[in-house]
């Protein structure tokens, strides 16, 4: 979090004479230990809505549910209904899911209104690209997904034993929000396009994370083991060996998915539709779990297919896609349009929202390597470490 001392507001004229009663007011000035104690908090507090999936602005959300039949693609809703502010971007195992979200579930900037007045992006950040959205169809949807679960089958990893670990690396921009902490009037930008490596043993219980680019980690990355117990693994918090032990039947894959994240997300549809797309972004995934996932999720109410996308890195490729009821955005699984094996991921906003123009990209990802290593830290073919 950037840290802009506060500044006390220049008075106006009919306080000058009271002002010369009274001793001047000092600046406050937090204390070192005061100032690392709130931003703690804030960063706690980020996590946890990241552990919740789709974060909710306020209760207030689930006050404004979706209308039955909205349409997939314009995402109409009533009125009121707050946008999220940020997503997580992985689900990395039980012992680790937590301490991956503060570098995923979006990044918030309090200015001070002097900051404010200056203008910019937070530092890291760039505008947004607004780009024209190709619109979705369901024609073709069961063609498509028959294709990509083939596909999925076809490129099965090998299983990670015990005391190796699963490595994902990716090429990642998400959402930031500058909020200037006096008026609080709020600009949208998008992290600059940077990498993402992360380590995960088969057993969710230690992991690694290199993410300097968005002032996640540093150069040399941070620890992913959590504090104390670790929690039962779930959809939420997955690991390698949970999810050998799901269901490959989509039908039934897909009732656990809605039971499991009842009450989360702003709808149950698009809950099973984030929380599928989080498992086969940052995840090695049994392969034949991986082809259920993709046909259960096809059976999801508003799920369309979009023709042409492109993922974080320039390449183009069909998806699987579905927008929001509520926040008005779409996000897209890109698969190659050859090979139909998985991209990456965008999320674009379909329609004006909270100051966000339609077609503006909010989101994006493109995995770039995903292996298994024999350490900690080990890059994939060279045994060299990171």
């Amino acid at each position: 979090m950037n840290r802009t001392p506060w500044r006390r507001r220049r008075e106006p004229l009919d306080h000058v004479d009271m002002a010369g009663l009274l001793p001047a007011p000092g600046d406050p000035v937090l204390s070192r230990d005061r100032l690392s104690t709130l931003e703690e908090h804030l960063m706690n507090e980020i996590r946890q809505a990241g552990a919740q999936r789709e974060a909710d602005v306020d209760e207030g959300l689930r006050a404004h549910p979706p209308r039955p039949g909205s349409n997939p693609e314009t995402g109409a809703v009533a009125s009121g209904a707050p946008r999220r502010t940020g997503r997580r971007l992985a689900l990395i195992g039980a012992a680790v899911a937590v301490a991956v979200l503060a570098g995923a579930a979006g990044a918030a900037q309090l200015t001070g209104g002097e900051a404010a007045e200056a203008g910019g992006p937070p530092p890291g950040s760039v505008r947004a690209s607004v780009v024209q959205v190709a619109q979705g169809t369901t024609e073709g949807l069961g063609g498509t997904v028959d294709r990509i679960s083939g596909a999925a089958v076809r490129e099965q990893l090998p299983d990670p034993r015990p005391g190796q670990f699963i490595y994902i690396e990716s090429e990642v921009s998400w959402l930031t929000i500058s909020e200037d902490a006096d008026t609080g009037k709020s600009e949208t930008y998008v992290q600059k396009l940077h990498p993402r490596q992360v380590w995960m043993s088969p057993d969710g219980r230690k992991g690694w994370l290199i993410e300097p680019g968005n002032g996640t980690t540093s150069e040399e990355g941070m620890t992913l083991e959590g504090d104390g117990e670790t929690p039962e693994p779930s959809l939420n918090a997955p690991s390698y060996d949970y999810l050998k032990t799901l269901t490959t039947d989509p039908d039934v894959l897909l009732k656990k998915i809605y039971e499991e994240t009842e009450g989360q997300g702003n709808s149950p549809d698009q809950q099973a539709f984030t929380t599928i797309g989080d498992l086969v972004m940052e995840q090695l995934l049994p392969a034949e779990l991986t082809s259920a996932l993709y046909r259960a999720a096809a059976k999801i109410p508003g799920v369309v297919v979009v023709k042409d996308t492109t993922d974080a890195a320039g390449r183009h490729g069909i998806a699987i896609a579905r927008t929001d009821e509520t926040s008005g955005d779409r996000t897209e699984w890109i698969f190659d349009p050859k090979t139909f094996s998985y991209l990456g991921e965008r999320t674009v906003q379909m329609r004006d929202a909270e100051g966000i123009k339609a077609g503006t990209v909010i989101g994006h990802t493109a995995i770039t390597e995903r292996a298994v290593v024999d350490g900690m830290k080990e890059l994939p073919g060279s045994g060299s470490r990171a």
